[in-house]
């Protein structure tokens, strides 16, 4: 069986970017996208928003955050990543996040 791990999401940032360097100097940026999903339960119309927490690396960190603030359109391409770790209490905790491999500016320009 093949696996596949691609990830499409267009949203709106609920932070502004957080600009950061490794050790060895490489920017990393970490955004945090709203995705929006809108349907339709009988007749009556529901929405829920889906919270993501996107990683970004080298120059296209860089990029997000000299463009980009809170509130402002996204759209990403990547894939999913599990962060995994021990807590103070002992206990493991988990996350999923976006690494994104591409992205694109919504919108008009100033918005």
């Amino acid at each position: 069986m093949s696996n596949f791990n691609k990830v499409l999401l267009m949203g709106r940032l609920t932070r502004d970017p957080e600009l950061r360097y490794t050790p060895q100097g490489t920017p990393v940026a970490e955004v945090g996208l709203a995705v929006n999903r809108e349907y339709t339960v009988g007749t009556e119309r529901r929405k829920d928003t889906t919270f993501v927490d996107i990683t970004l690396w080298r120059r296209q960190a860089e990029v997000v955050c000299q463009y980009l603030k809170k509130g402002q359109p996204l759209f990403v391409e990547g894939h999913l990543s599990l962060d995994s770790w021990e807590a103070q209490d002992g206990q493991k905790r988990s996350k999923l996040r976006v690494i994104a491999e591409n992205f694109q500016f919504l919108g008009a320009r100033g918005e």
